[in-house]
């Protein structure tokens, strides 16, 4: 089974995963924190890149809350226009079969025409695989990157960090998991979850 879906921002204070959630809502708790004379660093992740993020505490909870979602405008300095059809440009095709021509090899077109479904069923079906190996490919790579962005922010000084990003970006999970298994559990949960998302149960056996 795949993991639960991560929730956009995570805050750590110290070696301490305290909560998960929107980013305003963790902003105060971090507020509190650092206004409590923490000794520990206090720090919110960024789940999606696993970058640790600024927050400006100063003044009043409704003051960094409202520093927090600065409204998006364009350079004209008007709310950006979410797109219509005359932006998109008239006479675009709308998604459907685009006839284009092909230049193979005989033997292209033999191996095409031994297929079931033909030629154009072969070459849809083919494009669409190389996509998602393509897909798979990128989405390893966020997910190593962003698990690196957070060991590096919370775990630098820790035994074993350089040889746990090399399993990290070897994609070795199992190697992964030992080399941090002394650590904190909340950071070597927290980081496992970001750069392997998919649960062990469904990695296939050999």
């Amino acid at each position: 089974m795949d993991t639960p879906a991560l929730a956009p921002f995570t805050l750590f204070v110290g070696h301490t995963k305290v909560a998960s959630g929107r980013l305003d809502q963790l902003a105060l708790s971090a507020k509190r924190a650092i206004e409590g004379s923490s000794d520990a660093p206090v720090l919110i992740f960024d789940n999606q890149s696993g970058r640790n993020i600024d927050i400006d505490i100063r003044g009043s909870d409704k003051a960094v809350l409202a520093r927090l979602t600065p409204p998006v405008q364009d350079a004209s300095g008007s709310e950006p226009d979410s797109g219509n059809e005359e932006q998109r440009g008239r006479g675009r095709p709308k998604l459907g079969v685009v006839p284009r021509e092909v230049t193979l090899l005989p033997r292209h077109w033999e191996w095409l025409a031994s297929q079931a479904g033909g030629a154009s069923v072969v070459l849809r079906r083919l494009v669409e695989q190389a996509r998602k190996t393509e897909s798979d490919s990128a989405m390893q790579k966020k997910s190593q990157e962003r698990g690196y962005h957070f060991l590096l922010a919370i775990a630098g000084d820790m035994p074993g960090f350089e040889e746990a990003t090399r399993a990290l970006f070897k994609n070795d999970r199992q190697s992964f998991e030992n080399l941090i298994s002394s650590w904190p559990a909340d950071i070597k949960d927290h980081a496992t979850q970001l750069a392997f998302p998919i649960a062990v149960e469904s990695i296939p056996k050999d």
